[in-house]
């Protein structure tokens, strides 16, 4: 076990009865507060730990880091030092905010370094040098396949061999709370007429996860599947904005490009792989067995609960879907090896989309495309409209956490506004 997910720690900051922050978790993300510099931070409970101040006070010290490392406006400088650096500072974290440490919650240098969340501004937490979106579910992909294709061919013939993916657009990658307009671009109404220029009228969520890397290895090595998660910093809610109709007419041959590009959205936290350990779970059985590169040793999935809730404006969320990644038919560690099998380089702070994640039921669906069925099912809202995709002023807050019989950790939340079109 990984001390510091001891499930019978307990911090001496006070924890809300079902916080997603437990000591067990220390997320790391990068805040402001009135106007300061961005600084590194942790959380336990609704307290925003700042590191800089704890490594400067001489309260946290850990080989490897420096109060610079974080002085920093994301996280790359101290994922640079790699995993074992990393599981040390969570660790020294761990050690420091137990309440075995009789004398730390009494220590003037810590208590500077405390806010409550209510006081702190979230940042962008990685500067993502680059994004690859992979298409990992298999209910999602044969649900679009029966939309879009032929029933009873609903999967191409490589899903069941390849964790398809494609590379995004790391520069449109936002955090939760910032705002997106409606996209424009061409669409095509009517088969028989040529397309028109307009604003998407089929604007969607996609309900997925997203994992950080380390820095991989050089340009012309791979990762195998059994290294992956060492070279995984860990876990973040994400939201894969996409304008249906625009990808609709533009995805064949090369893929979704301006349907994909104007807007994701990723959590204020990430949470460790290490922190997720307790919660790994078996994989899918995959029929056809893979080919050797992509086999794998060991619990590779992760149990996280999740759910998508939209709220229109000026009326009260409603819960539309809920599913879990464990669902994911090519894993974690599958979806590295294929990236890196060609040797391609990963670097620190890439970005891995998961896909959308649905489940086998209605309500687990991931996106609007499938849970209003390609608007043929439209769902009631709280208010009494209807939504067939997203509308003007709609906002869509997902959720995410694991929870066994002794602990919870959660990922907070990732939430947008859809704003008219500029």
């Amino acid at each position: 076990m990984i001390a510091a997910n001891n499930p019978s720690l307990r911090s001496w900051i006070s924890v809300p009865e079902g916080s997603d922050f437990p000591i067990q978790n220390l997320p790391f993300g990068v805040f402001t507060k009135s106007g300061s510099t961005a600084r590194v931070g942790t959380r336990i409970g609704d307290t925003v730990i700042d590191l800089s101040i704890l490594t400067a006070s001489g309260q946290l010290e850990v080989a490897g880091f420096t109060a610079e490392d974080f002085s920093q406006e994301c996280l790359n400088p101290m994922m640079k030092k790699g995993k074992e650096a990393t599981r040390r500072l969570r660790q020294a974290l761990s050690d420091l905010f137990s309440t075995e440490n009789h004398a730390a919650a009494s220590n003037e240098s810590i208590q500077k370094a405390l806010f409550s969340v209510n006081e702190v501004d979230m940042c962008m937490p990685v500067q993502i040098g680059d994004y690859t979106d992979f298409y990992s579910s298999k209910e999602h992909a044969t649900n679009v396949g029966i939309m879009f294709r032929d029933p009873a061919n609903a999967l191409l013939p490589n899903w069941l061999w390849i964790p398809v993916g494609y590379h995004g657009r790391s520069s449109s990658v936002i955090i939760s709370g910032q705002d997106i307009h409606r996209p424009k671009g061409q669409i095509k109404p009517d088969d028989n007429e040529p397309p028109i220029f307009a604003a998407s009228r089929q604007v969607d969520f996609e309900l997925e996860m997203g994992f950080i890397t380390y820095d991989g290895k050089p340009l012309g090595d791979s990762i195998s599947t059994n290294e992956a998660e060492d070279f995984i910093f860990g876990m973040c809610l994400f939201n894969d904005w996409s304008a249906r109709d625009i990808q609709k007419w533009e995805y064949v041959p090369l893929g979704p490009f301006l349907a994909k590009n104007f807007a994701s959205s990723i959590s204020c936290w990430i949470v460790t792989l290490d922190a997720l350990q307790p919660f790994a779970v078996e994989s899918p059985e995959q029929d056809p067995a893979v080919l050797s590169y992509l086999t794998f040793e060991g619990k590779k999935s992760y149990d996280i609960q999740l759910e998508v809730g939209l709220t229109p404006e000026n009326t009260t969320e409603k819960i539309i879907s809920n599913s879990n990644f464990k669902y994911m038919y090519w894993n974690m560690s599958q979806q590295l090896a294929h990236h890196t099998v060609n040797g391609c380089n990963v670097r620190c702070g890439d970005l891995m989309g998961s896909g959308t994640i649905s489940g086998s039921t209605p309500d687990s669906f991931g996106s609007m495309l499938e849970l209003a069925w390609k608007g043929t099912k439209p769902l009631l809202m709280n208010d009494g409209t209807e939504r067939r995709f997203i509308q003007d002023g709609d906002t869509v807050t997902m959720r995410g956490y694991c929870q066994n019989n002794d602990v919870r950790i959660g990922f907070g939340e990732v939430k947008a506004k859809i704003l008219p079109s500029k």
